[in-house]
């Protein structure tokens, strides 16, 4: 027997099945492509500690990052017929839910919860890229407004992480109406007196920059995150002119005056409890 058939014998007698491997032992960033410890990047909030490349992250690990600990529950979202339009492509419609529901855990790209940060309730709404890539149809739209009404029902503001393609293409028109009917839910906060804050994730685009992505009266933004409403190749064949190179960007959105701040995720909860702490002071006062 070889040496190396000694080895490879005596390593399946150590790694037992289900053991860690390669695949679930380091994380290939996609900003540097450098291969990081994934321990260390889930203790670094998924953020690289090489290159400070965001990883997208969803519903659950939002909440547990800017909540306090222990001070959260899922809201539960309304339900909605699904395949209005009985919509087929490649696949059906109800075939891309069933399977989109299979890999998240989650009803659909929008999720709820009620908590506190810093000791003062807020409602938070995060859209799930991982579901159909975070796309606005009826559910998400009954979503976001279960969540103005459940932040107007306990006197909170509403927190919303966006992160998303744009509108649903299988829900059509329906999809499309989410905006109007988002625009009048922020509209119900604002008559209660109370804050819209959003925070632009990677990516945010099409419907929804065009609707609630783009109307928080504060709005901050994960570094260097994709933001915009159509692509970058269709707006240079629109204009025929070379865009510069970080176009649609955080940063460039920062820089002129698109958005109020750009704010590192280690940083985001300390900067969400000073705004809902000096708004919600400020309500009070009223």
């Amino acid at each position: 027997m070889s040496w190396i058939s000694r080895v490879r014998n005596a390593l399946s007698a150590v790694v037992t099945r289900g053991a860690q491997t390669t695949d679930n032992l380091w994380h290939k960033c996609k900003g540097c492509g450098q291969m990081v410890f994934l321990k260390e990047l889930e203790e670094n909030l998924h953020v690289c500690p090489h290159c400070d490349h965001h990883d997208r992250i969803g519903p659950q690990l939002r909440f547990q990052y800017h909540f306090d600990e222990g001070s959260w529950q899922i809201l539960p979202n309304p339900k909605v017929p699904e395949d209005p339009l009985r919509f087929r492509d490649s696949k059906r419609y109800v075939d891309r839910l069933k399977a989109a529901r299979m890999e998240t855990g989650q009803q659909d790209a929008f999720v709820n919860a009620l908590g506190t940060i810093d000791g003062l309730k807020a409602v938070i709404g995060v859209q799930d890229f991982a579901f159909m890539g975070g796309s606005m149809g009826q559910a998400v739209g009954e979503a976001f407004v279960a969540g103005c009404e459940a932040a107007i029902a306990n006197g909170a503001p509403f927190i919303v992480f966006t992160a998303s393609g744009g509108a649903r293409m299988q829900e059509g028109i329906l999809s499309l109406m989410q905006m109007p009917r988002s625009t009048v839910a922020i509209e119900m906060l604002h008559d209660a007196g109370l804050p819209y804050i959003v925070v632009l994730t990677d990516p945010t685009s099409g419907g929804v920059m065009a609707a609630y992505a783009m109307l928080g009266d504060v709005q901050i933004a994960e570094p260097k995150a994709m933001l915009g409403f159509a692509g970058r190749r269709v707006i240079e064949s629109t204009i025929r002119e070379k865009l510069p190179d970080d176009f649609q960007t955080s940063e460039y959105y920062l820089n002129h005056g698109l958005i109020d701040m750009v704010v590192d995720r280690h940083a985001l909860k300390d900067t969400l409890a000073r705004l809902v702490g000096y708004l919600s002071a400020e309500r009070k006062a009223a």
